[in-house]
């Protein structure tokens, strides 16, 4: 498919504010604004030499987009506050993958969203939360929590550890319904579920594994151990997958991964993962057009 063919569609940016510790104010800046989308598809170009086939893109650790403000030290994927890069603005309803380390007793002040499928993977430290709903809870490493904007939340992220930084995974995905009641969810889930089998962490189910958001995807992690395979088998027809290995080596089909590196592939029905070594890693089932 021609990425030009791809259906056109905007997107306005949204503000955000910082709270510092130690001075106690707040500072507009624009960390977390979206760029004006030109395209809403695939928003890439297929791997030019690579060997494997045409419907994959590799990103690496590397090629990331790189913004560190002290406080927050982010690697952007895709475009995301002041990195712009207009071939990697998005992978099909995948808009935001960041990776996020917030320094201790620093955070997100309190800042708006809409019509936005916001998801946070704690991979390291506690992180406080809260929400114009009223939510006041904290997220660590086994958690997942998912945040459907909707007509309009405001929330803060906060690490009130004064001698331990928090990592995790901020990712936005566009939702398949606009306008809807806000919502938040938050679930635990066992580490040791993961252990050498995918565990399901995010569906469009409600009623399913892990917490749902409004678009047909499905998210898994797994933790694998040197040596052991899987087969991933694509669950929404016209979806793709895009791969982020978080730690250690990983085999997606004949395409190796490092740490950190991520790799979408669409049009195939399955996918073979095998640990080269020990290895954790993301598997995130999108749409690939709205």
């Amino acid at each position: 498919m021609d990425r030009k063919d791809f259906l056109k569609k905007g997107l306005f940016g949204t503000g955000m504010f910082v709270a510092t510790a130690t001075l106690g104010n707040i500072i507009k800046n624009d960390i977390d604004e979206l760029k004006e989308l030109e395209v809403l598809g695939f928003n890439h170009l297929p791997n030019t030499n690579s060997k494997i086939m045409e419907n994959t893109i590799l990103h690496t650790s590397e090629s990331r987009g790189d913004a560190n403000h002290g406080w927050l030290h982010s690697k952007h994927t895709f475009s995301f506050a002041n990195y712009y890069n207009p071939e990697r603005m998005h992978f099909g309803v995948l808009r935001v993958l960041n990776d996020d380390t917030v320094a201790a007793g620093m955070g997100f002040g309190t800042h708006p969203h809409d019509n936005m499928e916001i998801i946070s993977i704690p991979l390291e430290g506690d992180l406080e939360h809260k929400d114009s709903m009223g939510n006041v809870t904290v997220i660590k490493n086994g958690d997942i929590q998912v945040m459907s904007a909707g007509t309009g939340i405001q929330h803060s992220e906060y690490n009130k550890n004064k001698d331990q930084q928090v990592k995790f995974l901020q990712i936005w995905v566009f939702p398949n319904k606009k306008n809807v009641t806000p919502r938040y969810d938050q679930i635990t889930l066992k580490l040791e579920d993961r252990h050498n089998k995918l565990q399901q962490i995010i569906s469009p189910n409600e009623a399913d594994a892990g917490v749902w958001i409004h678009q047909n995807t499905w998210f898994h992690l797994g933790k694998f151990d040197k040596g052991i395979s899987t087969d991933y088998t694509i669950k929404g027809k016209g979806n793709g997958l895009y791969i982020f290995n978080l730690t250690g080596n990983l085999k997606v089909n004949d395409q190796i991964l490092n740490t950190r590196d991520g790799f979408g592939i669409w049009d195939i029905e399955k996918v073979t993962l095998i640990a080269e070594s020990d290895a954790e890693f993301l598997i995130m089932e999108v749409p690939m057009t709205a």
